[in-house]
């Protein structure tokens, strides 16, 4: 039985660098960075620990091969000789996705095709079966990814994608990603015992976020992984990784978290995932407008995602709340603030150029991080 394996944590654009750390967090060493994944090596309970512990990844894949292709054969014989019967039992669920980037096997569909027929090829003559496989076991998701005619094949270990923690019941139009929310934290210097602010909270993702950081709650902790039937990671695994995160979380850590919105609806949708979460004693929420802001405490931190300005009509609203919030936090220079906006003025409306600016992505849209540091009081 194998008992070493490749991962792959898949990251969003810019937040290679975060995934890395969480990685590296973890105890694992070994640790290659790319565009858009980051690369490591674990035993079984490594499966379960990432998919339970990573905040910022997207989804946890385990390397079955890599191997240059720029033919079907050659694609289809890769394939074939990888040992998929050792992870793989014969009524497994075989779906097969596929992406290509600059190469020659450019036909998505056709790749994915031919990888699935390698695989049923395979895995038919290793258990002494005839025609299809029965498909009704374990989900395996399988992938193929070309990018300059090196292929990668792996399988999905997360399932659902880890930015789905389970507990946002209720959320507006365009919500922050759970992900992203918690990468916007871990960019910053903030500690469980500083102040902190979201004021434009929305469904409450970021200060959810930041209590289940503040209190190193595991953020898979009540959700089910694809892995989770897979045999290669037996439920005693799952079992002890589970009795660590429950182990590591510091449920006594006191929280000074505190979300604000300007719509009431928006406030209810907040309290309900924090009851879902299992958070809701410990975050303050409160229907307020920007403007009102007032903090009552030095040294803390404010991390936003307002309002944009993209909409039709609603541009001049949006600056007038980035310059009042400029206005405020002037007044409170021990505040460290962190906007996430793709509005290209926003420094100036804001009255202050950033100390520190990172490219990032919601979604599809384009953003930057704008990063104004606070000098701390004694």
């Amino acid at each position: 039985m194998v008992k070493t394996f490749t991962l792959i944590a898949t990251s969003a654009a810019g937040l290679e660098s975060v995934v890395a750390n969480e990685v590296k967090a973890l105890g694992y060493t070994d640790v290659e960075v790319e565009n858009g994944r980051v690369m490591y090596k674990t035993d079984a309970l490594g499966i379960a620990r990432s998919n339970l512990w990573l905040r910022t990844a997207d989804r946890v894949k385990l390397v079955m091969g890599e191997f240059e292709t720029k033919t079907f054969d050659e694609l289809f014989e890769g394939t074939k000789a990888l040992p998929w019967e050792d992870y793989i039992p014969e009524d497994g669920q075989i779906p097969v996705i596929g992406k290509s980037v600059k190469s020659q096997l450019h036909s998505v569909p056709d790749c994915q095709a031919i990888v699935k027929k390698a695989i049923v090829d395979r895995m038919t003559k290793k258990h002494g079966m005839v025609g299809r496989l029965p498909e009704n076991g374990p989900f395996y998701r399988v992938e193929v990814a070309l990018l300059k005619d090196r292929a990668t094949i792996s399988m999905d270990t997360s399932g659902t994608g880890l930015h789905k923690r389970g507990y946002r019941i209720k959320q507006n139009e365009a919500p922050l990603k759970e992900t992203l929310a918690a990468a916007l934290i871990q960019l910053t210097n903030w500690r469980p015992n500083d102040p902190f602010i979201d004021p434009f909270t929305g469904s409450g993702t970021i200060p959810i976020e930041a209590a289940l950081i503040g209190q190193n709650i595991a953020p898979g902790f009540n959700r089910e992984f694809a892995a989770e039937e897979w045999p290669i990671v037996p439920q005693k695994i799952w079992d002890e990784a589970l009795t660590e995160a429950e182990d590591e979380a510091n449920y006594d850590q006191p929280l000074d978290i505190s979300g604000f919105d300007i719509d009431h609806r928006m406030i209810e949708f907040a309290q309900a995932n924090a009851q879902e979460a299992g958070l809701v004693d410990l975050i303050h929420w409160k229907q307020m407008q920007a403007k009102d802001l007032n903090p009552k405490v030095p040294n803390g931190y404010l991390i936003g995602n307002p309002p944009y300005g993209e909409r039709l009509g609603e541009r001049d609203e949006v600056e007038q709340i980035y310059r009042d919030l400029g206005s405020i936090m002037n007044q409170h220079p021990s505040w460290s603030v962190y906007i996430l906006t793709s509005y290209e003025d926003f420094e100036k409306m804001y009255g202050k150029k950033a100390t520190k600016k990172r490219k990032l992505y919601n979604g599809f849209i384009r953003t930057d991080y704008y990063q104004y540091f606070g000098k701390r009081e004694k």
